[in-house]
């Protein structure tokens, strides 16, 4: 068989170069979805689209309770509704249909915003470097999208003896949980079920099967103001703050300790808390009385999010009631934004085992990964669908300004997916 490179190369290098033209930011993945479907169908795949719906979503324990705030969320704010944000998929099938397994390639067209004060380039006008590709979404994750696309493209140019079906998906609002992806595995937007799925994530061509959760709480204490000049008269929050942040982070060392995983050990914390906002005061020359933070805690493969939020909770608690003060003015504790449960593919999976394999033909460390992170695979499996975190680019890279994908590292992903999907089909 023509290497995937010779065949595809040019042709899946200027495809990137376009998806990365889009600015998707904000809920503004429609102009890129729609020229991604007239793509797909010129190369003969039968094509599906589908929305979010807000009320379906509500009743999802990652997202919010109210479709109001699920419809509205930040980073879609005064833009395009959830029916204007249409996923879409190119399905092809092999052989006889029936007879063989079903396998998802799974990526999102959203990016996170920029600070353009930050780039060095125009970050929607692609930039190359010889073999680097500058872009926002270059890394995360349009370079995965299109590999997954001309893998499928490839392989239905050289599909002696393979049965069942290829699914390259495109999916919106991943950054804001993963809108395209639950809506998808909440309810099945193709006529037959689906049996394994890569979510081509920026991994450094590394296999990962298991994602970290995460909880989001928002803390608001209250406290007494008075002037500067009789402080005393006050009761300041940032004191009983400190106590409270010094507490949760005596829990996280302790849960790094206590909480073990096989693929978590090569990080110095497995768990990790992050406290990413507080505000607190109203004035310099007042004892400040309100305090507002809110932070992200790990929940580890295994774990749900319900039991990490449980134990935070309790060590809340624990503060509150050896303090005179809060005892009587107990802060408030609740969740806020999405929350991400934890996932994980046992190494057993037919689908673990076909990766491993394309990517001992390509030379590539097999050696099965956790991730901190949580990405959109966990809706895939928590809907019974075994599902493995493989692409090019480095998390390094996602989110960052000058955001760059070494191109021979794209090669290789495609080249990867193709040998997988014909091992798992074959």
């Amino acid at each position: 068989m023509t290497s995937f490179e010779t065949e595809q190369g040019d042709e899946l290098r200027d495809f990137v170069h376009q998806l990365c033209s889009f600015d998707t930011t904000g809920g503004k993945e429609g102009p890129a979805q729609e020229w991604l479907l007239d793509r797909l169908s010129e190369m003969g795949f039968e094509t599906y689209e589908w929305t979010a719906h807000a009320e379906e979503l509500a009743e999802h324990p990652s997202f919010p309770d109210d479709p109001v705030e699920i419809e509205h969320t930040e980073a879609s704010a005064g833009g395009p509704s959830l029916a204007e944000r249409p996923s879409v998929a190119g399905v092809l099938e092999f052989g006889n249909p029936d007879d063989g397994p079903t396998l998802v390639l799974n990526g999102h067209m959203d990016v996170v915003p920029v600070a353009r004060e930050s780039w060095e380039t125009d970050p929607f006008e692609p930039t190359w470097d010889g073999d680097d590709l500058t872009a926002r979404g270059a890394v995360d994750m349009k370079s995965g999208v299109a590999a997954c696309v001309f893998a499928a493209k490839h392989l239905s140019d050289h599909a002696e003896g393979l049965n069942g079906r290829l699914v390259v998906e495109s999916v919106v609002g991943e950054e804001e949980g993963g809108l395209g992806a639950a809506a998808a595995a909440l309810s099945n937007p193709y006529p037959f079920e689906r049996d394994a799925a890569i979510v081509a994530e920026p991994t450094d061509l590394t296999p990962v099967t298991a994602v970290e959760g995460t909880v989001m709480k928002q803390l608001h204490i209250e406290g007494r103001s008075a002037h500067a000049a009789t402080r005393w008269r006050g009761e300041s929050v940032l004191p009983h703050f400190e106590a409270i942040s010094h507490a949760f982070s005596e829990l996280e060392a302790e849960r790094n300790e206590s909480v073990t995983h096989p693929l978590y050990d090569e990080f110095p914390i497995s768990w990790p808390i992050v406290i990413g906002t507080v505000e607190a005061g109203t004035w310099s020359s007042s004892v400040p009385a309100t305090l507002t933070a809110e932070m992200r805690f790990g929940v580890a493969p295994g774990e749900t999010v319900d039991e990490v939020e449980a134990m935070y909770e309790e060590r809340l608690a624990d503060v509150v009631k050896e303090n005179d003060w809060l005892r009587e003015h107990p802060p408030t504790f609740e969740r806020f934004s999405i929350q991400f449960e934890s996932a994980e593919t046992d190494a057993d999976e037919p689908i673990v085992g076909a990766l491993q394999s394309a990517m001992d033909d390509s030379g590539l460390d097999t050696t099965l990964r956790g991730e901190t992170y949580g990405a959109d695979s966990r809706h895939y499996v928590a809907a019974g669908i075994p599902t493995v975190l493989f692409g090019p680019g480095t998390i390094e890279q996602a989110h960052f300004p000058n955001e760059t994908v070494h191109w021979p590292d794209v090669v290789t992903a495609g080249t990867v997916l193709t040998g997988t999907a014909r091992t798992f089909l074959g």
